[in-house]
């Protein structure tokens, strides 16, 4: 690509570089001049501008990001993306719903590491999104760039944008409470919002005692395609109240404790199938917590493991929950 200063006669067809104002009339950057608008420069007395040519084998901003587009997303609706029209080199994917963003990173690095003018941002990998939330925005930063470049990029990162959707549709939680605990309503409101959020159903909601048989009960009925627990009394020990209920209703616990804080007090396991999170007390709270990661993705059915909790340690350190019973720091009386 051509780029620098140009008598305005000799502009026409080529691409403005920078806004100019002339005829009380704004030419934006990024236009491409025609006769009336050398004409335009022309009358408001500008002898120079600044201007942009494509050379044989160069890309279009706007044609190289639809195409860097089409090759991170080639089947939009498949991927359960959107993709906006193409406007100054850049190209959004969008949510087509809520659900978590999954990404090949490397895949992504690699297609960054191309050309510096040809970039793709993502939010982070396994990030929770809505309905219409940006994953990726792909942008073309000069005005054109090598034809070359475009199809060495996209050949690259072929489908490593995409949106997991929930496969589970309905949740149930069972609360346990204690005498003197706190209330409930304002926990399962914030656990409603959270699963309603990801486009499920809170089908029912169990309170019981903080007793192992009474919890034990109440998992064997739980309905709901994954089961949640919350406590009225932290779970402090993998033979805790609720582990061990989870165990006695024919379960299993494949995790206890998580390096994301606010949120270590999460166990995860299974019940003939199901999914069970152990919620920890934070989540009573609307606050961004460990239990958000887990619940977003179990929803959408990407498997969670022990090790991948493991791996939430880096970055894993959250905004504290001013209100949480025992924060990081001690508190001066």
């Amino acid at each position: 690509m051509k780029f620098g200063p140009v008598p305005v006669s000799r502009a026409e067809g080529a691409i403005l570089a920078h806004s100019v104002t002339a005829d009380g009339r704004k030419l934006r950057k990024g236009l491409e001049l025609r006769s009336e608008h050398v004409e335009q420069l022309e009358k408001a007395g500008l002898n120079e501008v600044i201007v942009a040519r494509l050379d044989t084998g160069d890309c279009h901003e706007d044609q190289a990001a639809r195409k860097l587009a089409s090759a991170l997303a080639p089947d939009p609706a498949s991927a359960n993306l959107r993709v906006t029209e193409a406007f100054t080199g850049r190209v959004n994917l969008l949510a087509d719903g809520p659900g978590v963003a999954v990404l090949d990173v490397r895949a992504l690095e690699l297609f960054n590491l191309v050309n510096p003018m040809i970039t793709v941002a993502t939010v982070p990998q396994y990030q929770q999104m809505g309905a219409n939330g940006m994953v990726a925005t792909i942008k073309v930063i000069s005005y054109a760039v090598p034809e070359a470049d475009v199809r060495r990029a996209a050949g690259l990162a072929q489908g490593a944008v995409r949106l997991a959707r929930p496969v589970h549709r309905t949740a149930g939680l069972v609360v346990t409470e204690i005498p003197g605990g706190p209330p409930n309503d304002k926990g399962i409101a914030a656990i409603r919002g959270r699963v309603e959020a990801l486009g499920m159903e809170l089908a029912q909601v169990q309170v019981v005692p903080h007793r192992t048989d009474s919890l034990t009960s109440a998992i064997s009925k739980g309905k709901g395609d994954l089961l949640m627990i919350l406590t009225g009394s932290a779970t402090s020990d993998p033979n805790d109240v609720a582990p061990s209920a989870v165990r006695q209703a024919g379960g299993t616990i494949d995790r206890f404790g998580m390096p994301v804080d606010p949120g270590n007090l999460l166990f995860l396991g299974d019940l003939q199938g199901r999914p069970v999170i152990g919620l920890p007390g934070c989540a009573r709270s609307p606050a961004l917590n460990g239990a958000d990661w887990v619940l977003s993705r179990v929803a959408c059915g990407i498997e969670t493991t022990g090790a991948d909790i493991a791996g939430m340690g880096v970055g894993g350190l959250l905004k504290e929950i001013p209100t949480r019973p025992q924060p990081r720091a001690k508190r001066n009386d």
